[in-house]
Parts: C-alpha cells; structure tokens; sequence
C-alpha cells in the first residue's frame, strides 16, 4: 500500500509503512517517520548546510544495513543536493533542511543520520571539534560519565565551553564549537593534546591506543573523528539498535546522577524530555570558540 504525502508543494511517496524497524519494540517505518516529523524543528538545524551521510536499514535493525552517501537514484527532483569533489570521486550528498526531506529519508528506512562536522561553506574548516569517548561493551555508563566530567573540567580550566551527548550506545560525544578558522589536521592535534592530559589523569581506565587488541577493558578516546568525511551521528538521530535508543543531549550535572543511562533516551523518551528541559544542544550551532594553536 502506497500513502502520497503533499506537504509545501512536495509529493513524498510512503510505502510498506507497517514494516517493523525495531521487531522487538513494535516501532515501524510510520512509527520513524511521525518521530522524524515531531522531532523536525530540534533536529533540522544540526544538519542544515551539511554533507549528510545515512545508515539504512530497509529490512530492520535484524538485518544488515549500508550506509548511502550518494543520493540514490529515483530519489525525488525536489531534494536539496550539494557536490563535493574527493580525492578520487564526486559524492553527490543529500541536503536537509525541512521536515518533507526528513520524511522521505524516514522512508528509506534511514535510521541514523551522521552530519560532517564542518558546513558546505567551509567544507575543508570543521565548525566542531570533538571527543569521542569510546568504551568497550563490559565498562558501565557510569566510568564513561566520570571519564566525561574529568573531561570537561579540563576543557573548562582551559577556558573553553563544550557540550555532551550520548552516542546513543554505549558512548559519549562532547562538542566545542568553534569558528571556522582551523583545519581538520589543527583541529585533530588539538583534540589529541586534550586527550593526552586526560589520558594522564586517568591512566588506569583511559586510552588513545588505537589498536583494539591494545586497549583491554579502557575507554578509548577518539580524536581521529577530527578529518575531512568523518562523521558522528546527529544529535536526536536514531540508532539501529535494541530500545530504539536516539543520541540525546545532556547537561553537565546529569552526568554525576548514578541511574543515568543511555538506553533512557529513545525515539519514545526523547520528545517528552524535550518538553520538559528544552534543546540542551542548541549553543552547538551560536556559542563558536577560538583555540589557541602552539
């Protein structure tokens, strides 16, 4: 059964909308789409102006997805689309700025929308630098919160403002805004210095080791996410994964609560939230910093 969707002038075709994304939880491809709808004005300004990359997953999170940069053919002529020449190929992304184009990625089964970390204005200068902490399956949420909290008390000391999120997993992502004056190679040394200070502060649980088989049961801190293409999952975007978890915003005191736990904020949770405590991730997009590069 196909539903046509008319919305400021756009035709969407909805198809197949009681397939099931998340089996265990009932939630739908409707179901992801209305989400998408409601959640359009939180979402919408984290990803205007960005090369977008996309996880599907057309049969449900049981079955393999793939990730899409290109926009596929037979996609409508009304989607917003910007080129970006690489080092061997032109990439064709999809550009999403309004709600019709959020329902049509929620009926292609996108279930995690990963935006660069610089605008297609300055697509070589990221406006974020990031870190990623990192942990293995068995480390509890409350050693990554505490790994968080020495963080941000770094960053503070240096006189900069950052902002947390969950993953969505297992993880958090914290996000300095910055202006876009540095490149991604100034940006990632920078995010790597801050790193090492942390990693020197914490030794017994923390670790910029980058191979796997060298980390044992420690929080990786990732700055490589710092470079051209690379990408984190949007804030309020979905994740494939048990729970219909999204990545959700957090404040700072938050992280000290001992019963804070990312499997908390889901595609049913985070609505609510919002209403209750606002769009904790706003400052992202207006408080842009300056680092101070030796």
């Amino acid at each position: 059964m196909t539903i046509l969707l008319e919305s400021g002038g756009k035709k969407i075709s909805l198809t197949n909308l009681q397939k099931e994304l998340w089996p265990e939880e009932g939630i739908t491809k409707y179901h992801l789409i209305k989400y998408y709808l409601e959640i359009s004005s939180y979402i919408l300004p984290h990803l205007e102006n960005r090369f977008l990359v996309f996880q599907r997953f057309p049969g449900g999170i049981n079955e393999p997805g793939f990730f899409q940069k290109n926009i596929p053919a037979g996609a409508p002529s009304w989607l917003k689309t910007a080129d970006f020449q690489g080092s061997e190929k032109e990439t064709r992304y999809i550009l999403c700025s309004e709600p019709e184009t959020l329902a049509w990625l929620g009926n292609q089964a996108c279930l995690e929308i990963h935006p660069w970390l610089s605008s297609i204005n300055f697509p070589e200068k990221p406006d974020f630098a990031v870190f990623d902490l990192d942990p293995p399956q068995e480390v509890p949420f409350k050693k990554v919160c505490l790994v968080a909290l020495c963080l941000h008390k770094i960053l503070r000391e240096k006189g900069f403002y950052a902002y947390p999120k969950t993953s969505g997993s297992l993880g958090i992502q914290v996000y300095i805004p910055l202006k876009p004056f540095y490149s991604y190679e100034q940006v990632r040394d920078f995010t790597a210095g801050i790193f090492k200070i942390l990693e020197n502060e914490l030794p017994e649980i923390t670790t910029t080791e980058r191979r796997i088989s060298m980390r044992g049961d420690k929080i990786y801190l990732d700055h490589l996410q710092n470079a051209r293409g690379k990408t984190l999952v949007a804030p309020y975007s979905p994740r494939p994964l048990q729970g219909a978890p999204v990545s959700a915003p957090l404040l700072w005191e938050e992280l000290a609560e001992p019963t804070l736990l990312p499997s908390s904020f889901t595609i049913r949770t985070i609505l609510p939230r919002l209403r209750s405590k606002g769009e904790l991730f706003n400052p992202v997009l207006h408080h842009r910093q300056e680092i101070h590069l030796d």
